[in-house]
């Protein structure tokens, strides 16, 4: 059973943080989470005098006491009435969001991503991207959230599958958030090409000689799951693919599994940045 006790919403009082709040406030009252509000003052970095080391980080008492009075007043339409602790810290927001999430038993990290520059959509926030590393809780984030209509209550979930040892428990826990939410679910994995000479009868049979070990391969791991959904072996590129199944769908969440990020071997690891980047949807990374 997934189960969403407690949702740390990290707020910088930004234009994505905002457009956010819907999808925190859906999932908050589908699972009846106690959310924790939280803001960090990053260090404030100086040039010091001449002979010392070249940077100093600080932030001053005035400047945490200024971000708990404007926590208190932060949100208070979007959320009433439900339960929200708000915290105020200062250090370095990645570090402080892990540690805050380690610390409160926090289920599930709901964050925006900021890409900033000429080339946004190759960008994903570093605070983002450390959290999505580091945390051991589900990780929620959406990039260029503007651009989205995703529904704040997930309709239609599409499941990215590897294979891994992960998946089994990925399932599970699809299975269950979908079953908690009342959407539907739908799971694809992505086959890389094995060639590029794929109109050659020959390549075209140890193509789908690999799709076949694929699918007997992810239906065994449904099976020990117990969570049956629609499943597709897609051959193409993983993020560009996955991405554009999710838009065909008109999914409103991708789910990923969290050993994509983390791990050594999980095949769609050095993929998982690129499917947040390049998602017309959220992504839930398990």
């Amino acid at each position: 059973m997934t189960t969403i006790n407690h949702i740390l919403f990290p707020y910088d009082f930004s234009e994505q943080g905002m457009l956010a709040t819907p999808f925190v406030r859906a999932l908050a009252c589908r699972f009846g989470s106690k959310i924790t509000l939280a803001g960090v003052v990053p260090p404030v970095w100086i040039a010091p005098p001449t002979g010392m080391p070249p940077l100093v980080g600080v932030n001053t008492p005035e400047m945490q006491v200024d971000l708990e009075a404007r926590l208190q007043d932060a949100l208070t339409e979007q959320f009433a009435p439900m339960t929200v602790e708000r915290v105020a810290m200062a250090g370095d927001p990645a570090l402080q969001i892990v540690a805050l999430a380690a610390t409160r038993n926090v289920d599930l990290i709901m964050m925006p991503t900021h890409g900033f520059g000429l080339f946004r959509a190759l960008l994903i926030g570093s605070v983002t991207a450390k959290v999505l590393h580091d945390t051991k809780c589900p990780v929620w984030t959406a990039t260029h959230a503007e651009e989205q209509r995703s529904s704040p209550v997930p309709r239609t979930v599409l499941c990215a599958v590897d294979g891994s040892p992960e998946t089994v428990p990925l399932m599970r826990w699809a299975g269950g958030f979908c079953k908690t939410i009342g959407a539907v679910l739908k799971m694809v994995h992505v086959v890389p090409p094995i060639s590029d000479w794929l109109a050659l009868p020959t390549e075209r049979d140890l193509q789908e000689q690999v799709r076949h070990e694929a699918r007997t391969q992810l239906e065994a791991q449904q099976e020990e799951s117990g969570i049956q959904a629609p499943l597709r072996i897609v051959v193409g590129k993983v993020v560009e693919t996955v991405c554009e199944e999710a838009r065909q769908d008109g999914a409103d969440l991708i789910l990923i599994g969290r050993g994509s990020i983390q791990s050594t071997l999980g095949r769609l690891r050095t993929h998982a940045y690129g499917i947040v980047r390049q998602s017309p949807c959220p992504v839930l990374s398990v």
